[in-house]
């Protein structure tokens, strides 16, 4: 079949933007189209999507790749998805009309659920079940939020007619039919990211099931990275029969993407946040140092392989905020320019704490603030302390990486729309004090759901085949004295501290 059909489809539904690529055999991009949905902001703390907007685009996306490309969708050997994790949706399984709008992980409204759930006030009290602090970001707490107080929710729960899913499985469930027809899945590394699956078992948790007061029946099946869950409904977007084959959250789709498949091996994706994650084997390693232990990928029946991951929420949507609420920059481009402007920082310092800290500090009550501003400030020291923001914050995560797992990195692995930046990716290569390696392809997390789906089908046939297709761009090497590497740094852990005040 696949000698017939020459080409792999992948679905990117990102925070900003939702994505359709059709890639080749040599995991060569042949066509891709892009569209944005809005940003809501009802109350400050809180960050929404509309998931009917979300799925709407997700069609358009995919009808413009195919007729702006003159690829036929039955050419497609398979489809992938990978997704903004954490982001949540209740949905009524009849109708398919969602009870809310999507609550996005960045969003802080169950603050004060997540302390009222910590046992003596220990925020880390389910590490040994599911990986993960108690904190904003992730599904289970967010479900919960729903459930206690949308109006109409929990008696429809009660009646088994309300379903749960993070992006993957929404889209997923509307591309296979939707109401009467939809396959109704998840996989680990999305289900990893609820708060709800026990790590060790990658099955839903009895007990976090109970505290998040959320019914097993509401939940999706949970399955591995790659292997076909169903086929698209051919009266819908495709007009045919495509197997969905896999299913990976973004920055696990990213590490996949990288070809990391190996224990040691290293990627940091720069998109809307910032996301570092370590292969760290067959395993689940618990962290020390405030790092997350998450599912990396599952390959049919093969044993899962995990990671250790450290989040970073504010990046690339930094910029987009200087652009649209500072009205500083016309495009993210600028900010570049600007940045040339000036040889450094000036004393300034920018962390971006909009949505708290997550690793390695996990303070959801931290602020962003912008500290050492003297009138000798200009707008070009304002937007290296932007970018600068990124490269520090990754120090830290890289830094308690190397603590937890013994393993000293001698480069970082990169990806993302942030690495055209030279400005931030040199002094990512500075204050790390190591090499920063950027792919040929830049697109790892679309080309991880890609190859995910690819393998399951047999597109592509292994992974040392995957391997093959990784290619090398271009490398920043460290150009920064000591002094004044740790000099900045130390300034960095000052402005830290004050914006957890």
């Amino acid at each position: 079949m696949n000698k017939e059909r020459p080409y792999i489809g992948a679905i990117d539904q990102g925070t900003t933007s939702t994505r359709f690529f059709i890639f080749n055999r040599k995991a060569e991009i042949i066509a891709m189209h892009q569209l944005e949905h809005r940003q809501i902001y009802p109350h400050p703390g809180w960050v929404e999507h509309d998931p009917i907007e979300i799925r709407d685009r997700m069609y358009e996306v995919i009808s413009n790749t195919l007729n702006e490309s003159g690829i036929h969708a039955s050419e497609l050997a398979g489809l992938g998805v990978t997704n903004q994790r954490e982001t949540t949706v209740l949905w009524n399984r009849k109708t398919g009309r969602p009870y809310y709008n999507a609550i996005v992980w960045q969003d802080t409204r169950t603050d004060d659920m997540c302390r009222e759930l910590a046992e003596n006030d220990d925020m880390w009290c389910f590490r040994d079940r599911v990986g993960l602090p108690l904190s904003t970001y992730f599904s289970g707490p967010k479900i919960k939020w729903i459930l206690d107080k949308v109006p109409g929710v929990k008696s429809e729960m009660a009646s088994g007619d309300a379903l749960f899913g993070n992006m993957d499985t929404w889209l997923i469930w509307w591309l296979t039919g939707g109401p009467g027809k939809g396959v109704f899945i998840t996989d680990v590394t999305n289900a990893g990211r609820t708060m709800l699956m026990n790590i060790n078992s990658l099955e839903w948790d009895h007990v976090m099931l109970e505290k998040m007061g959320v019914p097993g029946a509401m939940l999706p099946e949970i399955r591995s990275s790659s292997e076909i869950y169903g086929y698209t409904d051919k009266e819908g977007v495709f007009g045919a029969e495509i197997p969905i084959a896999g299913d990976l959250g973004d920055q696990q789709a990213a590490l996949f993407g990288q070809t990391c498949f190996a224990a040691g091996d290293a990627k940091n994706s720069y998109g809307t946040g910032c996301f570092l994650l370590l292969n760290t084997g067959n395993s689940p390693s618990q962290s020390n140092c405030g790092l997350l232990t998450t599912p990396a990928y599952r390959i049919g029946e093969q044993p899962t392989v995990y990671a250790l991951e450290g989040s970073i929420a504010i990046a690339g949507s930094l910029v987009q905020w200087i652009r649209d609420n500072l009205k500083m920059i016309k495009n993210a481009k600028e900010i570049e320019e600007i940045a040339k402007e000036v040889n450094d920082n000036g004393g300034v310092y920018f962390v971006p704490a909009f949505s708290g800290l997550f690793a390695p500090h996990w303070r959801s009550d931290a602020r962003g603030i912008i500290c050492g501003l003297t009138h000798y400030a200009s707008r070009g020291h304002l937007a290296r302390a932007v970018l600068e923001s990124c490269a520090f914050q990754t120090r830290e995560i890289f830094e308690a990486m190397e603590k937890d797992s013994g393993i000293q990195l001698n480069d970082l692995k990169v990806d993302g729309g942030m690495t055209r930046n030279e400005i931030l990716m040199q002094f990512q290569a500075d204050i790390l004090n190591l090499p920063v390696i950027r792919p040929k392809n830049m697109e790892t997390t679309v080309l991880g759901a890609a190859y995910a789906a690819g393998l399951a089908t047999g597109f592509w046939k292994d992974l040392s085949e995957l391997k093959a297709h990784w290619e090398k761009d271009q490398t920043w090497f460290p150009n920064m004295s000591t002094g004044v590497r740790q000099t900045l740094y130390g300034n960095w852990k000052k402005a830290i501290v004050k914006s957890c005040c």
